[in-house]
């Protein structure tokens, strides 16, 4: 059964932040997450990292976000461990949940690095190849302590914030929660879907417990999420799926059965359109992890 690891990292509130260079012949830690935030850079090597509910590749020059309690694993390409020349190499970076949680909330000064960690519940890569100040700034941070390693945190989640590409990894429902929404109305939906996702929700039953006709619901509701309701409950139903293949306690047919749908084919076909595996390529790949 494949187990996930609930680390717990040395990071408190008078030192929120851990800092540190690494260099491995491969990347060996399970499959894992922790309350802290987290920032790998990966200097040398490449592989794929489970996220979430997805799988993104990662190469030389890549950094990624790990919001709290995000479930992740970095894996190393094939060749790692096997070829004495090849390694892993870079700067690991995480630090606590509520770091300066006050200033993000209340000071518009940090609406975009807000807007970040709030994004980082799906886990983000950016691409540093053509950033050498921000690759400096990332070098720099576990050589520095106290306030001067606040201040370059600070600087680098504003560069973060301000690259013109991302790519974000598990998708858009995954662990999402109520508190993402600043509109009363849309968290009373989205908890109102958390609790049902699962079971035949349809329009009509969630546009009247809005107090909405089906057609303004359907708008507000894209308006808010960008997605269609549909596609929105496909994503939920998926995301779950996703954990259930991870945790490997039902087959195949009683995840689909578990997540909404009504048999096996419109599950699978759902799946591979969202992921881009079978729900067997995905079981065997988070295994192997």
């Amino acid at each position: 059964m494949k187990k996930i690891l609930n680390e717990q990292i040395a990071v408190t509130d008078a030192n929120p932040i851990r800092a540190r260079f690494y260099c491995y012949p491969r990347f060996t830690y399970p499959w894992h997450f922790h309350s802290e935030y987290e920032l790998m850079y990966v200097e040398c090597g490449h592989g794929q990292c489970l996220v979430g509910d997805s799988i993104i590749d990662f190469q030389e020059g890549d950094v990624i976000l790990f919001g709290s309690e995000l479930p992740h694993c970095m894996q190393s390409a094939p060749e790692y461990g096997t070829d004495e020349q090849l390694y892993v190499k870079g700067v690991n970076i995480q630090f606590e949940k509520d770091f300066m949680q006050y200033s993000f909330s209340h000071y518009i000064q940090f609406t975009s690095i807000r807007n970040l960690l709030e994004d980082a519940h799906r886990g983000i890569s950016f691409s540093l190849r053509q950033a050498p100040h921000t690759v400096e700034m990332l070098n720099l941070i576990p050589q520095t302590q106290g306030v001067d390693q606040i201040v370059l945190i600070l600087s680098l989640l504003q560069a973060l914030a301000s690259f013109p590409q991302k790519q974000y990894a598990a998708s858009p429902n995954y662990l999402l929660t109520p508190s993402l929404f600043s509109n009363k109305k849309m968290e009373r939906v989205i908890s109102y879907l958390n609790k049902r996702y699962t079971q035949p929700v349809s329009l009509n039953e969630i546009a009247s417990f809005t107090a909405m006709n089906p057609t303004a619901f359907c708008r507000y509701f894209k308006e808010h999420t960008g997605k269609t309701f549909k596609q929105y409950i496909l994503e939920m139903r998926i995301g779950y799926a996703c954990k259930l293949l991870a945790a490997d306690r039902l087959n195949i047919s009683q995840i689909s059965l578990e997540c909404g749908f009504e048999s096996i084919t419109p599950f699978n076909r759902s799946f591979k359109k969202i992921t881009g595996l079978t729900p067997t390529q995905y079981k065997e790949k988070v295994n192997t992890l």
